[in-house]
Formats: structure tokens, sequence, C-alpha cells
């Protein structure tokens, strides 16, 4: 009897890793996983600088697609942007070409993966429009579709296996998922010579927007404190309420009350 037990632990143990296994196989098949891509911790005090890295890309291109087509609300026109598919083509392969090594400095690693993310973003939605809601293309987030050096990544493996393991919450104000909810997308492209003092200026912009409805006894917050609750809490910040009063205009008080948005999956596309 208790070698009967015993095989049969041994077979659920065996199953469980073989299960296990597959599954860490078929996500980094997914692009799910970071590829082996260098991406480094973001320190505490994070200053814009080119005078550390090996390698200063030129994201000169990007932002001049997105001066010409995204408005100061963050919206996009993008029946316009369509016409110049072949210079976001151009760019894509310029990041493409362009892989992430250990001698990049940290400011120009962050900028290029959330270039990388909004950029590829942008070209999916071009790809399958018109349309109602990126929600509407099948596994927007899961496909590898993002071309880095050898490696193919979906979206959410550089959201989710590099930028939020960078250590810097902010991330989550800069990278956009072209929904009405979400942060606007900042008609410049992110660079290591300016990325504290952008990523600075769309987290207050964004707390400070209508995506919250902030008071000093209560706060409906966007659904985004709830979904990545942990990557805004530290040793130092120890709920999202003081997280988020480090940049809002009005402070939420102690025992407030707070409860989270429904989020608005409709297409961030101009008027």
């Amino acid at each position: 009897m208790k070698q009967n037990i015993s095989k049969t632990f041994r077979s659920l143990s065996l199953g469980f890793i073989l299960f296990a296994f597959t599954s860490c196989n078929l996500l980094s098949a997914a692009g799910l996983s970071d590829k082996g891509l260098s991406n480094k911790k973001v320190p505490e005090k994070l200053t814009s600088t080119t005078a550390n890295s090996a390698v200063n890309l030129d994201h000169s291109l990007w932002t001049k697609l997105l001066q010409k087509h995204v408005d100061k609300s963050g919206d996009v026109d993008y029946k316009a942007f369509k016409d110049d598919k072949k210079q976001l083509e151009e760019y894509l392969s310029m990041l493409s070409k362009n892989k992430p090594g250990k001698d990049w400095s940290v400011q120009e690693q962050l900028a290029y993966y959330i270039n990388l993310y909004n950029a590829h973003t942008v070209a999916l939605i071009l790809e399958n429009y018109p349309l109602k809601s990126i929600k509407d293309i099948e596994s927007p987030w899961t496909k590898a579709i993002v071309a880095v050096g050898d490696k193919k990544l979906a979206l959410g493996g550089i959201e989710n296996s590099i930028l939020r393991k960078m250590n810097e919450p902010r991330i989550h104000f800069a990278i956009n998922c072209a929904s009405i909810s979400c942060p606007k997308l900042l008609n410049e492209a992110y660079t290591a010579a300016k990325i504290n003092e952008q990523l600075d200026e769309v987290t207050r912009e964004f707390i400070n927007s209508d995506k919250n409805k902030i008071g000093e006894n209560a706060a409906k917050l966007s659904a985004i404190f709830d979904w990545y609750k942990k990557d805004f809490i530290t040793k130092k910040i120890k709920s999202v309420r003081e997280y988020v009063n480090q940049y809002s205009d009005i402070k939420i008080n102690k025992g407030a009350t707070i409860s989270y948005k429904s989020y608005n999956w409709n297409l961030n596309e101009q008027k």
C-alpha cells in the first residue's frame, strides 16, 4: 500500500514538473519571457544622462511621427498615421538592429524599451485598422511580434518580463495600450537625456487627470493601481495611497476610501 502511494506521489510530482517545464517553454515560445535581453535595475534616484552609456540611439524619427500624429491629449490620428507606415517601419527596423547590451546605461535601456513597446503598439493598431479596440485583435499582448536582434518578444513580455523588472513603477504611465483609459501617449520619444523628467511628467499628468477621481476622504483610482499594486509599494512607500500622494495635487487622507474605476478599452483615436 505504502509502495503504491509512493509510486503515485512520484508520478504526480514528475507530472507537475513536466507540466511546469512545458508551461515555461510555452511562455518563452510565445514571447512572454525577456529572451535573455539585458535589463538593468533602476536606481532609487534616477538621473537623466547620456554620459554613462556605450550606445546612445537616435529616436528623433519616432518623435517626428508622434508630433505629427498625436495631439496634446495623447489621442492618435491612426488614419493619417497609416500614410507614414514606412517611416514607422524604418524606426522599428532601427530598434530591431540595436539589441540592448550590458554596456548600455539603465537610462538608455529604459528609453529603448518604452519606445519599443509604444511604437510596436501603434504598428499593431495600424495593421488592423480600422477597429474599435485593441482587444478586437487576437492575442495582442501574447503574440511574439516584436523583433529585437534575433529574438522575438510579445508586448506582454516587454512589459512584464523586462520593464516591470527594472524596478521603475513610473513605466506604467509611459507605456500606452492604445486605449482611452490608458495613460496618454507622449508626443515625443523617451530619451536617456530626459528620461527622469519625462517619467515624472507623465506620472504627474496621469494621476491628476480625469483617469482618476481624487478627494481627501475618498479616491476612485485607475485600475492600473489595482492591477499592478505591488509595483508601487516599496520599503518606503507602504501603500498605493502614499504613492499617489507623491504626485497628486489633492492629498488623500490616511483611512480614506479607495476604489478603482472600470477600464475603457476603446481606441484612443482622435475624433
